[in-house]
C-alpha cells in the first residue's frame, strides 16, 4: 500500500461515501476509549475489597485529565497531514510530531509523577484508596510516552483519511489491555499495581501496532520515504522545521486548557450547590462526551476532507499539470464547498438523531446509570438539558474540524477563550440567582458561542475555499 495521498472525492454521492467511511470508524474507536477504564472496573470490581476499585476509578481520572490536556498533538497532526502536498511532507509531519511529543511525554510524565500525589489527597477517599490510587499512578505515567505518540499517529492516519487504522490499533489496545489484567489480577494474585501495569503494557503494544501500520504502508516504490522516516530516530529536527508543528500545536494546547478550565469551573459551581446537583450535572457532561465522540466522526471527516482537497489544489499550483491552475482552482473550490454543506447536513441529521434518542430515552435511561432515589426525579427535571445538547453542540464541533482541515487553529483558539471569557463567564455571573438553571444557560451560550465566532472564517472558506489552500 503506497504512502501517496488519497484523492478527495468529487461528486455529490461519492463525497458522501467517502465521509461516512472515514467517520464510521471513527465513532466506533472513540466508543472505544472508555472501554479502557471499564474493563479495568471490571476486573476489579469482582476483587473482595472495594478499595481497589476505588484507587483505580480516581487514578484512572486522573491520567486522563493529565494527557487529556495534550490531545492537541492529534489535532495538530491530523491538521498538517491533511494538508501536505506529497508522501514526503507526510512523513515530515509524522517525524515532527514524534520529536515534539516525546520530549514533551518524559517531561509531563515526571511532573505527573512528582505532582499527581500531592493532588489525590484533595480528592476526599479514604487512606487506602489514596494509597492505591497513588500506587497506580506511579506504574501509569510510565505510559505516557506511548500515550502521546499513539495521538500523534492517530492524527496522522485521521488526515490521510485512514481511519480504520485508529479503530483497529483502539481494539487491539483495548483487548491486550483485558488478557493482561486478566492474567496480572486473577493468574498473579495482583490488585491495583497489576491492572496499572496491565494498561502501561497496552498502551505500548497499540503504539507499537500503529507503527507496523506506518511501515506496512511503504512498498518498494516508496523505498527513500522509510529511509527518509527512519532518520528522525537518528537526527533531530531543526527548529525552523519544527515550527509549523508549535504553531499549531501551542494554538491548540490555549483552546484544549481553556475547555477543560471550563468544565472544572462547570463541576465547581455544580458542587456548590450539593451532592445531587453535581452528580446530575456529571451524569449529563458524560453523555456529552458520548455525543461528542459521535459527531468527532463527522467533524475528522470534515478535516480530513478538506485538508486534502486544498493540499491537491496548491500541489496542482505549483507543479502547472493540466488542466490550468486557474481551472484546478475552480474544480477544487467547488469540491470544499461541496464537503463543507455535506458534513453539515451529515452533522445536522446525526444531532437530531442523537435529541430524539435521549428524548425517547428519558424513562428508561437514568435507571440504567443510578439507582439513587433522590438523583432520579432530578434527573428527568433536567432532561431537557440532555436533549437540547447534541444540537447545541454540534455547531461547533463541525466548524472545529473545518477549522483543522483548513489550517485555522487560531480561529478556533480565539473562538474558544472569547465564548468562555466573553459569553459563558458574564452570563453565569448575571444568571446566578437562577442556579444550576442559570449554569446551564450559560454553558448553552458558551456552546453556540464557539460557533458564532468561527461563522466569519466558514463564509471566508466557502466563498474562497483555495486562500486556504497551503503555502507553496
Amino acid at each position: 500500500m503506497s504512502l501517496t495521498p488519497a484523492a478527495p472525492a468529487t461528486g455529490w454521492a461519492a463525497t458522501q461515501g467517502r465521509i461516512l467511511t472515514i467517520a464510521w470508524p471513527v465513532m466506533l474507536s472513540n466508543i472505544t476509549v472508555p472501554l479502557l477504564g471499564l474493563v479495568d472496573s471490571a476486573i476489579l470490581g469482582h476483587l473482595p475489597d472495594a478499595a481497589y476499585l476505588g484507587a483505580v476509578s480516581i487514578g484512572a481520572q486522573l491520567f486522563t485529565l493529565l494527557c487529556w490536556s495534550f490531545g492537541f498533538l492529534r489535532m495538530g497532526t491530523t491538521a498538517l497531514t491533511a494538508r501536505s502536498r506529497s508522501a514526503t511532507e507526510q512523513v515530515d509531519v509524522l517525524g515532527h510530531a514524534f520529536w515534539l511529543a516525546i520530549p514533551l511525554s518524559a517531561i509531563i510524565g515526571l511532573c505527573g509523577w512528582l505532582l499527581l500525589p500531592l493532588v489525590i489527597p484533595w480528592m476526599g477517599a479514604t487512606p487506602a484508596v489514596s494509597d492505591g490510587a497513588q500506587l497506580y499512578l506511579s506504574i501509569r505515567v510510565i505510559s505516557v510516552p506511548a500515550v502521546f505518540a499513539q495521538y500523534a499517529l492517530l492524527g496522522w492516519f485521521i488526515g490521510r483519511g485512514q481511519t480504520r487504522v485508529p479503530l483497529i490499533i483502539m481494539t487491539i489496545t483495548n483487548l491486550a489491555n483485558g488478557g493482561l489484567d486478566a492474567l496480572f489480577v486473577y493468574g498473579m494474585d495482583m490488585t491495583t499495581d497489576g491492572v496499572a501495569f496491565g494498561s502501561v503494557m497496552a498502551d505500548y503494544i497499540g503504539l507499537a501496532t500503529g507503527l507496523w501500520f506506518v511501515l506496512r504502508q511503504t512498498n518498494s516504490a516508496d523505498q527513500p520515504l522509510l529511509l527518509r522516516a527512519k532518520q528522525y530516530w537518528l537526527q533531530r529536527p531543526s527548529w525552523q522545521q519544527l515550527q509549523p508543528m508549535i504553531r499549531i500545536n501551542h494554538q491548540l494546547f490555549v483552546r484544549t486548557l481553556t475547555l477543560l478550565l471550563l468544565f472544572a469551573f462547570f463541576n465547581a459551581q455544580g458542587a456548590r450547590q450539593g451532592e445531587l446537583i453535581l452528580a446530575a450535572n456529571s451524569l449529563i457532561i458524560t453523555l456529552l462526551m458520548l455525543i461528542s465522540n459521535a459527531l468527532d466522526g463527522i467533524a475528522h471527516a470534515a478535516e480530513s476532507l478538506t485538508g486534502q482537497t486544498l493540499a491537491q489544489a496548491s500541489a496542482s499550483q505549483t507543479t502547472h499539470k493540466s488542466p490550468p491552475p486557474t481551472q484546478t482552482q475552480q474544480d477544487q473550490s467547488a469540491n470544499v464547498r461541496r464537503i463543507i454543506l455535506i458534513t453539515g447536513v451529515n452533522s445536522v441529521l446525526l444531532a437530531v438523531l442523537l435529541s430524539l434518542l435521549f428524548a425517547a430515552a428519558g424513562s428508561w435511561l437514568w435507571p440504567l446509570l443510578t439507582d439513587n432515589t433522590a438523583l432520579l426525579p432530578l434527573l428527568d427535571e433536567y432532561q431537557i438539558w440532555l436533549v437540547g445538547l447534541p444540537l447545541a453542540g454540534f455547531w461547533s464541533y463541525w466548524l472545529d474540524g473545518l477549522c483543522i482541515g483548513a489550517g485555522a487553529t487560531h480561529t478556533m483558539r480565539n473562538a474558544m477563550l472569547a465564548a468562555a471569557l466573553l459569553v459563558f463567564m458574564p452570563l453565569w455571573w448575571l444568571t446566578t440567582d437562577l442556579g444550576n438553571t442559570g449554569l446551564w444557560l450559560s454553558f448553552y451560550a458558551f456552546l453556540l458561542a464557539r460557533a458564532v465566532f468561527v461563522t466569519r472564517f466558514a463564509i471566508q472558506l466557502y466563498r474562497q475555499p483555495v486562500s486556504f489552500a497551503p503555502a507553496h
